[in-house]
């Protein structure tokens, strides 16, 4: 790969979706920290730039030889969605309610030598709070304003003039949200010694570290999709989708009109 110091690392992760272990081994914030320059994130992880550098061609090197990750840049707006719902959204339900079970269990057995547990538990439960009615808006409005969106641009549907006003409205709610679960997942590896359990854990303490980790990694990959792809592609096809209604059908109504639907024009998406 060409890397410059300049490079933001989403850049990186969405040229080449490898490139994505190398950040989860290193500490390298990819999905909500992704505007950083290779060389912010090296110094914010403590990490050497070349070693880095070196890794990461290791690892696309690695990839370009094998079948590799979807390139979801080219995929359609549709399928990419699918994936996150089929492969993220199921996968973090199940993981909630699995954790959600085993951390009492262990809260329970260990709570009383090591209190941590305790905290841990609190910041679980606000992951929780925070991650449940946020897939359900996205599965319930912005991900079909934006297959809609799809459809209306390639010339199969007309666009409803969405409630939000623009879909860079609900966007930037998600990412917000996004920048919250982050700190929270920072937090619950902070209390966990990164995952590391205590030298008299039990096999329940050691399998819920070690799915802790797992769901981590996951909701980082879950977050880079949608902040990184998903949602700078949707807002680029709005625009898109504006500008040719311009021209082509000059008095519609643009997708910044008023709401329709009986919906309030601010709804739980307004500006």
């Amino acid at each position: 790969m060409n890397i410059s110091q300049t490079n933001t690392v989403a850049e990186l992760a969405v040229e080449n979706p490898a490139t994505t272990r190398v950040f989860e081994k290193y500490g390298i914030d990819y999905c909500c920290g992704g505007n950083r320059t290779l060389v912010e994130a090296c110094h914010l992880a403590d990490v050497d730039y070349d070693q880095l550098v070196n890794s990461i061609n290791e690892a696309a090197g690695k990839d370009a030889n094998e079948k590799g990750d979807s390139d979801w840049r080219r995929e359609s707006l549709k399928a990419m969605m699918a994936h996150i719902i089929d492969t993220h959204h199921v996968f973090t339900r199940t993981e909630l309610a699995r954790l959600n079970e085993l951390l009492a269990k262990v809260c329970d057995r260990h709570g009383a030598k090591h209190p941590e547990l305790a905290e841990l538990q609190v910041r679980f439960h606000d992951l929780r709070q925070d991650l449940i009615p946020h897939m359900l808006k996205e599965e319930q409005v912005l991900f079909p304003y934006i297959d809609q969106l799809e459809q209306a641009l390639t010339g199969n549907a007309e666009l409803p003039v969405p409630f939000f006003g623009t879909v860079r409205n609900p966007v930037n709610m998600m990412e917000r949200e996004h920048d919250a679960v982050g700190a929270l997942l920072r937090e619950i590896r902070t209390l966990t010694s990164d995952f590391t359990p205590p030298q008299d854990a039990c096999i329940s303490y050691q399998t819920l570290y070690g799915a802790l980790s797992d769901f981590e990694a996951d909701l980082h990959q879950h977050i880079h999709l949608e902040n990184n792809i998903l949602f700078p592609r949707a807002v680029a096809f709005e625009k898109s989708f504006a500008s040719a209604s311009s021209e082509d059908r000059p008095d519609s109504q643009s997708c910044g009109g008023h709401s329709s639907g009986g919906h309030p024009s601010g709804g739980c998406f307004g500006a």
